[in-house]
Formats: structure tokens, sequence, C-alpha cells
């Protein structure tokens, strides 16, 4: 095999897994998959999975289409896939019967074992010293394989027991003509959304949906207000209220997901995840309200940005392309220092609500300091 499925446009991951199926190569015991969202890691973990997969004891030829529909599914014996069971942390009871005791089982099928982690930042300490002594004695037919947009997050230990596979960001037209062919957006919002996901290709489909829209309008409005010197109450509780209904979406699925689980569980163990739904459910909206506000404020300080760089003639750098005419309003009303200042403001009250949740005095703080930045008193 020359090429893994997935792995065209990903030179690094071609090159290593490449390797790994050439005359005399080996897979590696264990991979670390690292890269933004959206970058193609799953797919190309399938399809790693498919490979090995279709390898038999007896040499005997196996039907790869079958394999590869099986490992989509989820369906084949020797494939599991691990996601944390809880808002944001994967912990010891994800891991420990699914994977720490499942890799003394040998093969059903094919020659070898293949487990996938997703997310495996995610893991607390607990849980990633029990995977440890698995990552460091694995058997012979056991391949793990460690998805991660946020590597440096993980053991240094882990990491230091796998074998690293990068994964880039994708080509901006690539991920513009993938958003025109999955989303409602059109070309010009499409490129707006992939520019300003900022290589989070999953960030550039939120935005390209309704409720990224919802969001991109918030933090415009946010803004343009400040930069119009416009009186009365900063819109920032639009933005909020947007993030609000983000974190309670995330917070309904969590417990819709934990509801279908337990309906196929004896009853002490349906109690047990009913149970932990409810503080996965509280976690996972706050988790996602603060990833929505997070968002929007950077949609916010790239407005600014955005408009210092049409104020200098820089079209081209625009993030907002599909905005473009009320770019150049806001830019004839302020100055490029003035606009790059109010981006400072921007990052630092991203960063101080990362510190400190008292969300509506540090937003209503920075409207003042926006005022002040853009010279409006």
């Amino acid at each position: 095999m020359s090429v893994l499925p997935g792995t065209e446009h990903q030179p690094h991951a071609r090159a290593v897994l490449a390797a790994a199926f050439a005359d005399g190569g080996a897979p590696s015991h264990a991979y670390l998959f690292q890269g933004p969202p959206g970058s193609g890691k799953r797919t190309v973990a399938r399809a790693l999975a498919t490979a090995l997969l279709s390898e038999t004891h007896d040499g005997r030829a196996v039907d790869r289409d079958d394999v590869a529909a099986r490992v989509a599914r989820g369906s084949h014996p020797d494939l599991t896939w691990v996601r944390p069971t809880g808002a944001g942390e994967m912990r010891v009871g994800d891991i420990d019967e699914a994977v720490v005791q499942a890799v003394a089982n040998r093969p059903f099928e094919a020659t070898r074992r293949v487990f996938v982690l997703e997310r495996a930042h995610a893991m607390n300490d607990a849980a990633a010293n029990r995977l440890l002594k698995t990552l460091e004695e694995p058997p012979a037919y056991v391949v793990l394989v460690l998805l991660s947009e946020r590597p440096g997050e993980l053991l240094t230990t882990i990491r230091s027991r796998c074998q690293s596979v990068r994964f880039d960001a994708l080509p901006e037209d690539e991920l513009v003509a993938r958003l025109t062919r999955e989303t409602p957006a059109d070309e010009r919002t499409a490129r707006a959304c992939a520019r300003l996901g900022l290589g989070d290709a999953l960030l550039a489909r939120s935005l390209a949906g309704d409720d990224g829209r919802i969001l991109r309008t918030a933090a415009e409005s946010l803004a343009r207000h400040a930069l119009g010197g416009a009186p009365g109450m900063p819109p920032w509780r639009t933005m909020s209220e947007a993030a609000a209904e983000r974190g309670k979406a995330a917070g309904a699925l969590v417990e819709r997901e934990a509801a279908e689980i337990a309906e196929r569980l004896p009853d002490r163990e349906r109690k047990r995840i009913e149970r932990d739904a409810k503080d996965d459910a509280k976690r996972a909206v706050r988790r996602e309200r603060t990833a929505a506000l997070d968002a929007a404020l950077r949609l916010a300080g790239l407005w600014f940005r955005d408009v210092a760089a049409v104020r200098v003639g820089a079209d081209d750098a625009v993030h907002h392309v599909d905005r473009l005419d009320a770019l150049r309003e806001d830019a004839a009303r302020t100055e490029p220092h003035r606009a790059l200042a109010a981006v400072d403001v921007v990052d630092e009250t991203r960063r101080s609500l990362r510190r400190n949740a008292t969300e509506d005095l540090q937003l209503d703080a920075m409207s003042v300091r926006l005022r002040a930045a853009l010279g409006h008193r």
C-alpha cells in the first residue's frame, strides 16, 4: 500500500504510515495522531484499522470492502473505538475494561487488534497512568492509536511511548469546497468561515451552520457597536445568550446519549449512568458555553483586526470576506492602531474569562475599555 486513504494531503502522516506497510516495515505498537480538529485524524484512523484488520493469520484473501464497512460501523470484533463518556474527561472506567483488560484477548479474525482512543488528551491522570503500562508492554498483536488536537495536555510519558503522526490544517480551498458541499453556506460565506476557523475545520463547519451564523452576528454586533461609539448598553448580552444556548444544547445531547445507553443496561448500572449523566450534562453545559463565548470573542477580535487590514488596503488578509462592505464602513471610522488596540482588549478579556468566571462583569468592563481604545468618550 503506497498511500493510506485520507493521507493524500497530509505529507507527514503519509510518509510515516506508508513506511509501516512497505516491504520490511511494520506498524508501531502505538501512534499519536495529532493535529487540529477536522484535519482528518479519525478518517485516517479508520483507514489504518482497515489495513491492519485486512491481514489474516493464514494469509487468505479478505474482502477489504467488507472490513472497511464493518470498521465504519464500529462492528469489527478486532476494533475497539473509545470515546470519553464523561463531559470533557476520559476516566479510568472508559479505558479499563475496553482497553487495559481487553488487550490480553487475542484477535478474533485478523492478525491484530486495534484500539483507537479519541480525544486522548481528555484522559485524567488516573486514566493516563492506567493506560501507561499497556503502552509500555503491549502484546505483539496490539496497535493503539491515540487521537488528539491538544497533545501538549497528554502526559509526557504517554507521548514518549507513541510514534507521532502530524496532521496539518486543511488547505483553505479544500475546506471551502467541503463547506460548500456540506453546509448551507455559499462560496463566499464558506471562505469566510474557513478563514475564521483559523485552522479548525470543525469550528469552520459550525460557523457555516445556523448556530454559527447566530454567533457571528452577535460578535459582529458587539464589534460594530464599539467602533461606532453608539450610546446605550453594549450588545454583549446577545453574544452571551447565544453561547448559553450552545451550552444548553450540549447538555441535552449528553443526557439523550446517556439515556440511550442506560436503556440497554441492568437496573444498577442504569441508575449509575443516569446519576453520572446529570453531572456530565452540567459540565457539558459549562464547557460548551465557555467554548462558544470564547469563539464569539475571537470573532469580534478578528473583526477589529480585519478593520485595521482594510484601513491599510490589505483586503486580501481579511477573514470576514463576506462582509467587506461593512468592514469598509467601519474602517472609515477609526485608525489602524486603534482597531489593533481593540484586538488586544478582546484578547485580554478572553484570557481573563479562562481564569475567572465573573462573565458579566468582565464583558461589561471590556465594553468600557473598547470605547477608550477606539477613542470614544
